[in-house]
């Protein structure tokens, strides 16, 4: 694999810590105003190379990771609370009448094609969801499941093992039991089981096509390039649930800037944004950002969130393509705000208009 010199990890370890703290407080729906540029240390000056690529076209498979909050809040309190980990909960998975078939589970994935420089293309999938019946309906809907089967999609990042973004590995599988899969490397040893082949009766969830593939572990606290232009951040944020660590796509637009894909951003919006910003060359301007935000996910905004949404404006972000983990309260306050939110259209169980939802697509 391709992975560039380390980072110092220092210095990583200063740009990522504030954002650490603002995922726990996240991981509530919370976030806080102490997430500010002039408290993120500043290395001497940007440092990480990734090169550029022409394009980024991003298609959302689904966003939907749940259909209703207040269920999905339920199972939680009804396992144990707040701390409790995600392989010992029972879900709701018949009597949701905003479900798929009745079942509260759905998932998050989208399909990201880069246009590199001299012209080449090459797609991959970011998260294979959770329930294997609403993945495989949306992956042949959108065509995904063709494109496994012919080696046009040969790579799944996992951005992290949280159910909503992991526990449908069976979907892509089916398809593709030998495809390349990059992970960071703080993966739970259930999440390597489920991989291998595994079922959870509790959940329930299960596996039934182990993984026959190329594992590929990201290290957390560093920067890996994977493609020219294209790089993985692998931040050591707690993501709750008893999950630790997520992947964040960091990518240079030829002539635009950086792009930033991510699946929740549990380290924090802004620690991701002031992280890109300080480290990569080019961060001076970053162009575009897509995927979960994790402000408000279950639509309890904290008044403090207000002073985090204004924020935004002050890296002059041009395109940013939320969607997921985001709630619509948060998006609401967005546009009021005049951050650049770009709409989608409401269609494939994704509830409102506000921003990109299943089947909708931006392009950087």
């Amino acid at each position: 694999r391709h992975i560039m010199d380390d980072m110092n990890r220092r210095d990583f370890i200063k740009g990522a810590s504030v954002g650490t703290l603002g995922a726990f407080l996240a991981s509530g729906g919370i976030a806080s105003t102490f997430l500010r540029d002039r408290l993120i240390p500043k290395p001497a000056k940007p440092t990480v190379e990734i090169g550029e690529l022409k394009s980024i076209h991003v298609k959302c498979i689904t966003e939907t990771s749940w259909f209703d909050n207040y269920v999905q809040q339920q199972d939680f309190k009804k396992a144990g609370g707040a701390l409790v980990q995600q392989y010992d909960v029972k879900f709701s998975h018949t009597g949701v009448k905003e479900g798929f078939e009745g079942d509260n589970a759905g998932g998050y994935s989208a399909l990201i094609e880069f246009e590199f420089m001299n012209g080449d293309r090459k797609k991959v999938l970011l998260d294979t969801g959770w329930n294997n019946k609403w993945m495989t309906k949306r992956f042949e809907e959108e065509g995904i499941d063709a494109m496994l089967r012919s080696g046009e999609i040969d790579t799944l990042i996992i951005s992290h093992d949280h159910y909503d973004h992991y526990w449908g590995i069976q979907t892509t599988l089916q398809w593709k039991p030998d495809i390349t899969l990059y992970i960071p490397d703080s993966f739970r040893k259930e999440s390597y089981q489920l991989l291998s082949g595994a079922d959870f009766p509790k959940p329930p969830i299960s596996n039934t096509v182990p993984f026959k593939g190329e594992l590929k572990k990201f290290a957390l606290k560093k920067v890996h390039k994977i493609f020219p232009g294209v790089s993985l951040v692998a931040f050591d944020c707690p993501c709750g649930r008893g999950v630790f660590g997520e992947e964040v796509l960091v990518c240079n637009v030829a002539g635009k800037g950086l792009v930033t894909i991510s699946g929740c951003c549990h380290m924090g919006l802004l620690s991701l944004l002031n992280f890109t910003k300080n480290n990569f060359i080019g961060g001076d301007k970053i162009y575009g950002v897509y995927g979960g935000v994790h402000i408000s996910p279950y639509d309890n905004w904290n008044p403090a969130n207000d002073d985090l949404v204004r924020s935004i404006n002050n890296y002059h972000v041009e395109k940013l393509g939320v969607n997921h983990c985001t709630g619509y309260i948060t998006v609401e306050k967005m546009i009021a705000a005049g951050v650049p939110v770009i709409k989608g259209t409401a269609r494939n169980k994704t509830k409102r208009d506000l921003y990109l939802g299943n089947g909708d697509e931006i392009f950087f």
